[in-house]
């Protein structure tokens, strides 16, 4: 409820730092906000041409390409919004010492400005979808049930690295790597059922990872056409409680001696 005090109190000021963390994004490229279009679009490109043959035989994945930017979309705004949130309060540290806000504000700007690449990035799948003639059902309008999701999930995440990272700086350059791994625990690129002969540990894993349940239910609304069982959502649901009430739980207990380690 705290959070949504402070967001609803500051949504002015909200907007106007997400404006300007895009600006400052895109600042003197030519290509600006175009790139979120075609980096995606590029990558899957990559990726299908390496991949496609093999897993779309092995997972008798008819669209591949529409399989793999399902994945991608929902993982990238993950690993993108929780990697620059992570360093929103070590790296705003003049702008707390001089001026008192909620430093809630800070993370949560982050992950909403890469919000806005979310969106669009979804410019990107309706493309690759239109080019590859996948099938299109009412059950696409549910899409912003995994979205909104994986965007409480990421603020949750982000506000307990960014409380964390102040303290141990170290986490900075760790969590690529843990987020690498993350991937290939997540079926991004590979089909459910290559895990068959896997370890049941990974399986484990895997299953209960909670990025895997966020890319099924998108999956099946956006490339099946059809609604996503109700245990996905419980799941998700849970996740997304889990990370907020312990990321926010972490982040005000620490919040009152961020001033005194930025």
């Amino acid at each position: 409820m705290s959070l949504l005090s402070v967001f609803v109190k500051y949504r002015n000021l909200i907007s106007q730092l997400v404006a300007r963390d895009i600006k400052t994004k895109y600042r003197r490229s030519i290509l600006g906000l175009l790139w979120t279009v075609l980096n995606p679009l590029l990558m899957m490109t990559v990726l299908s041409i390496v991949f496609s043959y093999f897993f779309s035989r092995y997972g008798n994945i008819d669209n591949f390409p529409v399989y793999l930017l399902c994945g991608q979309v929902i993982f990238n705004f993950f690993n993108e919004s929780t990697s620059i949130a992570m360093g929103s309060i070590v790296h705003s540290g003049e702008l707390i010492k001089k001026v008192y806000v909620p430093k809630y504000l800070f993370p949560i700007t982050k992950v909403m400005s890469c919000s806005v690449n979310l969106l669009a990035s979804m410019i990107a799948l309706v493309i690759v979808m239109a080019v590859t003639r996948a099938r299109v059902t009412p059950t696409v309008l549910l899409a912003v049930l995994p979205l909104f999701y994986v965007l409480m999930f990421s603020t949750g995440v982000s506000l307990f690295l960014s409380a964390v990272a102040v303290s141990f700086r170290d986490l900075m350059h760790l969590y690529s790597v843990i987020t690498t791994a993350w991937m290939y625990l997540t079926p991004v690129i590979y089909p459910m059922e290559i895990l068959d002969k896997a370890p049941e540990w990974v399986k484990l894993i895997v299953n209960l990872n909670p990025m895997t349940a966020f890319i099924k239910i998108f999956r099946c609304v956006v490339l099946e056409g059809v609604t996503a069982p109700a245990i996905l959502h419980v799941q998700s649901i849970f996740w997304c409680a889990v990370a907020l009430a312990i990321g926010s739980l972490v982040f005000r207990k620490a919040q009152d001696n961020f001033i005194l380690k930025i």
